[in-house]
């Protein structure tokens, strides 16, 4: 699986990079069909503690599953966007599973 990382209004330093990459990489045992994966990395001009907003779009076969968290950390946010997609991953194999069946 190929994971395309875009940090918007900043650099992202490699640490982050390495860390989205390496976390997004583990959904790969969750779905075995997932194409790519594409993250967001978004910081608002907010006085607002929660401005780093973490996007992940993930494409499979015939769907695309995307989730959005706004947190106070990159790594808080793409934590949360992960285990999130772990859900959504498990739940698209079991009805493509069932498909198949009935």
């Amino acid at each position: 699986m190929k994971v395309f990382t875009q940090s918007v209004n900043f650099n992202a330093d490699s640490q982050l990079i390495m860390f989205v990459e390496t976390k997004v990489l583990t959904l790969s045992k969750f779905h075995d069909k997932i194409v790519d994966a594409e993250v967001f990395l978004k910081v608002q001009n907010t006085s607002d503690k929660e401005n780093k907003i973490t996007e992940i779009k993930i494409n499979i076969p015939g769907s695309e599953l995307i989730v959005k968290r706004e947190t106070k950390t990159f790594e808080e946010g793409v934590n949360a966007a992960v285990d999130n997609l772990k859900r959504q991953l498990k739940r698209s194999k079991e009805k493509l599973r069932d498909s198949m069946i009935s």
